[in-house]
């Protein structure tokens, strides 16, 4: 592909993949917990620790990982501490994250490099950035394949799995971890207000057509890499932001899905009619 002959979209085209792969993973999970906006949460939280590394003098990235882990960590503790309204956490600390980035951008000298986080700029991503996200990739992949059961049992139901013996506060403080570290690498590549997005969506279509939990996973890293790939083809050519082209992409696709199972559902039923007349 000619588009692949320039090194900014090759290392674009492998954070890209790797993020495609991990953000389902993490996002199958969050969405069966019906967790689903812990992604805005942490990502929202994230910029925060970004304007802190800039005006520290430290990497954007490395600041918007411990913002993520404090938040995440805040969010698991105000859901024990009040488990029957477990989604108010996350409205809480989305507001301070909120509140915090806006409080601290005003200090950022130059805002060209926070803007950058708020959409993404997948093409801009460094070497030190590229790396960064393999690490974490691989760390969130193994970790992720080890606790495949557990994690599906707390997802599912976190009371029965403690019953059968599952540690449900060690998984879900791994758990929690991996999720801010994740929006943390994938908030520079496709932007911090659309990461839960990216977290959700390919789920969303993997659920219309998946009958199990594990085509559920499978399908949905396959959605997020098509996805991440027809995006980061059609804005370079289109000249358009990669991070929202990518979910743009999802959407309609979740549509079409959601579309064509609709009319599916409507012919089958107009076939099944004459043959239940008949029976009558």
């Amino acid at each position: 592909m000619a588009v692949l002959q320039y090194d900014f979209m090759r290392r674009a085209l492998i954070v890209g993949v790797l993020l495609a792969v991990i953000i389902p993973c993490v996002g199958v999970i969050v969405v069966l917990k019906r967790l689903s906006m812990i992604g805005d949460a942490l990502s929202h939280s994230s910029l925060a620790g970004v304007a802190a590394g800039l005006i520290m003098g430290v990497n954007p990235i490395l600041g918007a990982g411990a913002a993520c882990m404090a938040a995440a960590l805040a969010i698991e503790a105000v859901r024990k501490k009040i488990p029957r309204y477990s989604e108010m956490s996350i409205a809480v600390v989305m507001s301070a994250g909120i509140g915090l980035a806006g409080v601290l951008s005003g200090f950022v000298r130059g805002g060209a490099n926070f803007n950058s986080f708020l959409f993404g700029s997948i093409v801009a991503i460094s070497n030190f950035e590229m790396y960064l996200v393999i690490f974490v990739s691989a760390a969130v992949l193994i970790a992720f394949v080890l606790l495949y059961k557990e994690l599906f049992f707390i997802a599912l139901d976190e009371r029965a799995a403690r019953i059968a013996g599952v540690p449900v506060g060690a998984v879900n403080f791994i758990f929690t971890l991996l999720t801010a570290v994740t929006v943390s690498v994938a908030a520079r590549a496709v932007g911090a207000l659309i990461v839960s997005s990216m977290m959700v969506v390919p789920v969303a279509c993997a659920m219309q057509l998946s009958r199990s939990y594990k085509q559920t996973v499978v399908f949905s890293v396959a959605f997020a890499v098509v996805f991440t790939l027809f995006g980061l083809a059609f804005s370079y050519y289109a000249r358009l932001k990669p991070g929202a082209t990518i979910v743009l992409a999802g959407v309609l696709c979740l549509v079409v899905i959601i579309g064509g199972k609709r009319i599916w559902e409507k012919l089958s039923e107009r076939q099944r009619r004459p043959y239940e007349n008949e029976d009558a």
